[in-house]
């Protein structure tokens, strides 16, 4: 008794310090780089393992190298890894530049695809494209595309202004039309997380709660009427449900995955010691590998999984929140929203607490346009927060590192004094008023929820624009490469009349 209660008041110190150095290295200004570069590398590096300890019964059982699947999705990291560095080099403003392009692109591809033969039909669905050797599934492609072009189309939307139809027109009729092509492969998962990306979207973009509410009434039914549209989606929602229960039909995956993450208990059996792996637990290597990672290392395990996809939403968030660029803002936040909803969903199914679904495990499960598109975005993010506001300091003020040198990182561009200050201001009132904005000034369709204001004062607000510097002629004429403004001709002040000299006497 003696001891515990002679280190207990020792330790407290400890956990302060500890408390207090993590917030030190928090606040530092590329905390959130480092974050994103080592989750990224944690995540690929756990899902190789753990693909090679999934596949190799299921190879052996087919006659097949007990390594190929690994080679292969090594093979797909590796391409990742470098469509990562090269979204590091990007500026903001070409992957703006590249989002309509890239779009139109997605929607081709997704169009090409359900052509027959051209798009390769495996298992009853048509979603990939055969390219020397390896497949290219377009919808995974089509997610990164979404993200950035309906971040680059909010962006251009100012709040104060906005209403209804700038917030829904172009984005929920062009990701409808993509979902649409991607329900037709058939593939409900993958337009599950569109509409992940777009609910986020339009959530932290600042739509009012009613109508985001409607908005996700609307995709809701939409996803109820598509599951029970085909036999084999109804068939799962119903063993959820509980109106079904067949062991060696609709319920033999969930049943096998529950079983394998039980066996596991705390500590699990040890890496490569899975049962269930063989050929009991179907897709192991795929969808269910989280009950193989359940099975081999435990509770541990899966906590330690689910400790690093926490950290990866904190750290997404926090580069949102941190980003000037309402478009990097809006970009950040919607891929942390899928990428997390992906982890949730996955994890769901696989414990039970979802109806069975093909989303994947991001960077943990077999896939390969699924991990490498996943690290392009990661890139992106990463160059995101590269661009706060205190990375971008430290960047130009000290000597480029190893990395950087060795990716020959451009220095990122800050965003001008004057857009800095107009996105202040716009946070301010947002967390003055509640979310987003103000009840006058969310966009509800109609002209009535417009705040009041004069002729004059309506024809300056429509002249001015988005990047408009709120200063006045005289700061104005202090920045540098700035012209100053010349006032209209009825706007200028009169001169004063000449004054007459004054008389000398003589």
């Amino acid at each position: 008794m003696t001891a515990t209660l002679a280190t207990g008041p020792a330790a407290a110190p400890k956990r302060a310090a500890t408390a207090i150095g993590m917030g030190a290295w928090l606040s530092r200004p590329l905390a959130s780089y480092h974050l994103v570069v080592t989750i990224t590398i944690l995540l690929s590096a756990f899902g190789l393992i753990m693909v090679l300890s999934a596949s190799a019964p299921e190879a052996v059982a087919e006659g097949k190298d007990p390594y190929s699947m690994f080679w292969k999705q090594l093979a797909y990291v590796a391409l990742g890894a470098v469509l990562f560095a090269l979204a590091l080099r990007v500026p903001p403003r070409m992957l703006r530049n590249l989002a309509f392009p890239g779009i139109v692109l997605a929607v081709v591809s997704l169009a090409l695809v359900l052509v027959p033969g051209v798009g390769v039909k495996i298992m009853g669905a048509r979603r990939w494209f055969e390219i020397a050797g390896f497949s290219v599934q377009p919808s995974e492609i089509a997610k990164l595309a979404l993200a950035l072009w309906g971040a680059h189309v909010l962006a251009t939307r100012r709040r104060e202004t906005a209403v209804l139809r700038d917030y829904l027109v172009p984005l929920v009729p062009v990701s409808t039309l993509i979902c649409v092509l991607i329900v037709l492969e058939p593939n409900l998962s993958t337009a599950v997380s569109l509409a992940l990306i777009v609910a986020a979207l339009l959530w932290y973009s600042g739509l009012s709660y009613k109508v985001f509410g409607a908005v996700a009434v609307v995709g809701v039914v939409s996803a109820a009427i598509l599951a029970v549209s085909a036999s084999y989606r109804a068939a799962r929602l119903f063993t959820f449900l509980g109106k079904s229960s067949d062991p060696l039909g609709s319920d033999y995956q969930p049943r096998q995955a529950r079983l394998s993450l039980a066996a596991g208990e705390f500590v699990g059996k040890g890496l490569g010691q899975s049962r269930q792996k063989y050929q009991y637990v179907p897709n192991a290597h795929n969808d269910f590998i989280f009950a193989i990672i359940g099975e081999e290392l435990g509770l541990i395990g899966c906590l330690m999984v689910l400790a690093l996809f926490g950290a990866f939403a904190y750290v997404g968030l926090r580069i949102a929140q941190r980003s000037l660029d309402p478009f990097l803002r809006l970009y950040s936040a919607s891929v942390t929203t899928l990428l997390l909803g992906q982890m949730l969903i996955n994890v769901g199914y696989v414990t039970g607490l979802l109806p069975v679904t093909g989303v994947q495990l991001p960077l943990v499960s077999a896939g390969g346009s699924s991990t490498a598109v996943t690290l392009m975005m990661l890139g992106v993010l990463a160059n995101a927060a590269r661009h706060e506001p205190d990375a971008v300091s430290a960047l130009r003020a000290s000597p480029p590192g190893r990395v950087s040198r060795f990716l020959r990182l451009p220095l990122p561009e800050p965003v001008r004094p004057y857009q800095a200050k107009l996105l202040r201001e716009q946070g301010s009132r947002a967390q003055s008023t509640g979310r987003g904005r103000g009840p006058q000034e969310r966009p509800t369709g109609s002209a009535k929820a417009r705040p009041a204001q004069s002729p004059a004062a309506g024809r300056r607000a429509r002249a001015r624009r988005w990047d408009a510097p709120a200063t006045g002629e005289a700061e104005r004429a202090r920045q540098p490469g700035r012209p100053s403004v010349q006032r209209a001709p009825e706007q200028r002040r009169p001169a004063p009349p000449p004054r007459r000299p004054r008389s000398s006497g003589r």
